[in-house]
């Protein structure tokens, strides 16, 4: 059966995804137990592994690593302030809690450094050092948004490229992980959504290898994130006043 859907195709649905997720975030705030949050929540489960693969991709791709990890560090920097500003969330971590204190955009930036290290002999760094600073730079993105659950999925994702199965199966084993632990210490609600980041196979199973013809779209996908949480962060403030809607 013919691949349909390029690397662009791909973004585009996770954005959309995502936009929806932060939308039933904004109408419906703490994640409540209700059909149509649910079903929303359920749609945005795509982001994440969509975006895992994709930064797994440019990894594998990316001519210049240092660049690369420029710009998602900036982004991640970025996105620091635009997710907090759209949850009600104090810029500084931790002073609110332990979980979800950064976005996303820092696992993603955190996963390829450390699959830089591990693929990089640094000179007059043993492996016995290597791998401590990469058990630390792991569980530095525990308290961001997907948590470690990010950067070893994208981990598991990039060492079994070419293997869509394989690579669905190790990711879930994270998400389940993920989901566990958020069941029993953040929202049941959101720990059994996330199970449901599973529907992303379908559409990864129609991805044809392909980037796509609109260059333009990889900085739109860039800046699109932190630009739609300023947007959900006033609507926020003009439908509740300064206050978290986060669970």
């Amino acid at each position: 059966m013919e691949k349909r859907l390029n690397a662009n195709h791909l973004k585009i649905i996770a954005i959309i995804a995502m936009t929806i997720d932060h939308i039933a975030d904004l109408l419906y705030p703490s994640f409540p137990a209700k059909p149509l949050p649910i079903a929303m929540h359920i749609i945005g489960r795509l982001t994440a592994p969509i975006m895992w693969f994709f930064i797994a991709e440019g990894y594998h791709h990316t001519r210049d690593v240092k660049k690369y990890l420029l710009r998602l560090g900036i982004f991640a920097i970025i996105s620091h302030f635009a997710y907090c500003f759209a949850f009600g969330l104090d810029f500084v971590p931790f002073r609110s809690g332990v979980f979800n204190q950064t976005s996303v955009m820092y696992p993603l930036f955190v996963a390829v450094l450390v699959l830089w290290l591990q693929d990089t002999e640094i000179k007059g760094m043993s492996n016995v050092i290597k791998n401590i600073l990469i058990f630390i730079l792991i569980w530095t993105s525990f308290p961001a948004d997907w948590s470690c659950i990010a950067v070893l999925a994208i981990i598991g994702i990039h060492r079994n490229r070419g293997n869509l199965n394989k690579q669905t199966l190790i990711m879930m084993m994270w998400v389940l992980l993920y989901a566990a632990i958020s069941f029993f210490f953040v929202n049941k609600t959101y720990g059994i959504v996330s199970l449901f980041a599973f529907l992303v196979y379908p559409f990864m199973k129609q991805y044809n290898g392909e980037r796509g013809k609109a260059g333009w779209l990889k900085w739109f996908f860039y800046i699109y994130y932190p630009a739609h949480l300023v947007i959900i962060g006033v609507l926020r403030i003009m439908m509740y006043g300064n206050v978290s809607i986060l669970f």
